[in-house]
């Protein structure tokens, strides 16, 4: 058998690799920042796009307003997303605990879909959302997280002063003028299509639930529980009523009741309905006490967004922040490099033989320091 010489055979794969035709490679994703252990990636951004129009088309947004509110949402995606999981690592940080927020708005999202089978829950919540249970779980718990967060931090630093609601107050009176309206929530027992031993049992359940609203039980958790009405995902709530806009017989049971007060059941024509009225405004100015927590709502919005955005510029200049050339974070902090890094391009550092055998390392206990102990790399032991 005749010896090939290796430099001919080399070159003959050489050659043969360039001979043969380079696949189409598309890039499908890419990371386009890093912020300290975590990533976004350019289909995160690309998500906020669809979502956006996809919210737009259900709005019926189209034409330059749509074109002007998709190109802002696009501007601010890397942005929105940074704040969002700088605000998720600080939770973490803090041993934020939100496990009890989230199984109680998972219960009452499931409450709400009127399925108790776990596994056909499942199902609703991702033809819903569009994504796994245990991703939709895994969203809900980082929302929950960053409000908490912004709360925490953020929120209970801020004041709203009386003197700030009693001017505010006299500068928009013309805003708490009222028309007298009685606000109501509702309980409905259904008795559609029932026989007479049925309407029997739901005049049976109207009256319990009526006894324990009366006991102090959350109309509301009644309501979204109990229910048959629409309303009961609303937690009963039905919003206001002026005179004559009710029944007779409505009006007559709720007009005179306080704030509070809850009527026996009601027999309509679709069941028994239990009324509590949420509140009762008067004609005329409203007074002060019963509009300031509407005036500290106003005036806390306008406070919280900038310190907001204060605290998560403050978080980004504690961070470990790269962005790709062609992505912008329109929240970066000033004078912050969050220049990308490109591994390849980076130099490995280098010590020579003599530098690792002088150099000085502890000698440790389960892979702590010991104080006052020290060893070279040789194994010899030293004091100081």
């Amino acid at each position: 058998m005749k010896a090939v010489c290796t430099a001919t055979l080399v070159c003959g794969l050489a050659c043969f690799a360039a001979d043969v035709p380079k696949p189409d490679v598309k890039v499908v994703d890419q990371i386009v920042a890093k912020v300290n252990g975590d990533i976004v990636s350019q289909d995160e951004i690309q998500k906020v796009s669809r979502e956006a129009q996809m919210e737009m088309k259900a709005q019926g947004l189209q034409g330059p307003q749509a074109e002007e509110m998709l190109q802002e949402k696009l501007k601010n995606a890397l942005r929105d997303r940074i704040d969002e999981l700088l605000l998720i690592q600080k939770g973490k940080e803090l041993n934020v605990n939100v496990d009890s927020e989230v199984s109680r708005y998972m219960a009452s999202l499931q409450r709400q879909s009127g399925i108790s089978d776990p596994e056909k829950f499942h199902d609703y919540v991702r033809q819903q959302s569009g994504m796994s249970f245990e991703d939709f779980q895994a969203e809900a718990k980082n929302q929950a997280l960053t409000r908490d967060v912004v709360g925490q931090e953020v929120g209970r630093k801020i004041t709203v002063t009386d003197k700030e609601i009693q001017d505010y107050y006299n500068a928009h009176q013309k805003d708490f003028i009222r028309e007298e309206k009685v606000f109501l929530s509702e309980i409905l027992v259904s008795t559609q299509n029932k026989d007479d031993a049925a309407i029997a049992a739901a005049k049976k359940k109207a009256d319990s639930l009526y006894e324990e609203a009366k006991k102090g039980a959350r109309f509301g958790e009644l309501a979204l529980n109990n229910s048959d009405a629409a309303t009961a995902k609303e937690h009963g709530a039905l919003g206001g009523y002026k005179q004559g806009e009710l029944t007779k017989e409505i009006e007559d049971a709720v007009w005179k009741l306080p704030k509070g007060g809850i009527t026996p059941p009601i027999k309509i024509a679709t069941g028994y309905e239990i009324f509590k009225v949420e509140d009762h405004t008067k004609a005329g100015l409203a007074p002060l006490v019963d509009v300031r927590g509407e005036i500290e709502n106003a005036l806390y919005g306008p406070k919280m967004q900038p310190k907001v955005r204060e605290y998560l510029t403050q978080l980004r200049t504690q961070a470990f922040l790269q962005i790709k050339p062609g992505f912008v974070d329109t929240g970066a902090a000033p004078g912050q490099d969050t220049k990308w890094q490109d591994p390849a391009t980076l130099k490995p550092e280098t010590v020579t033989k003599r530098e690792v055998e002088e150099k000085t390392v502890h000698k440790k206990f389960l892979g702590i320091p010991i104080p006052g102990t020290s060893t070279t790399a040789t194994g010899k032991s030293s004091s100081r």
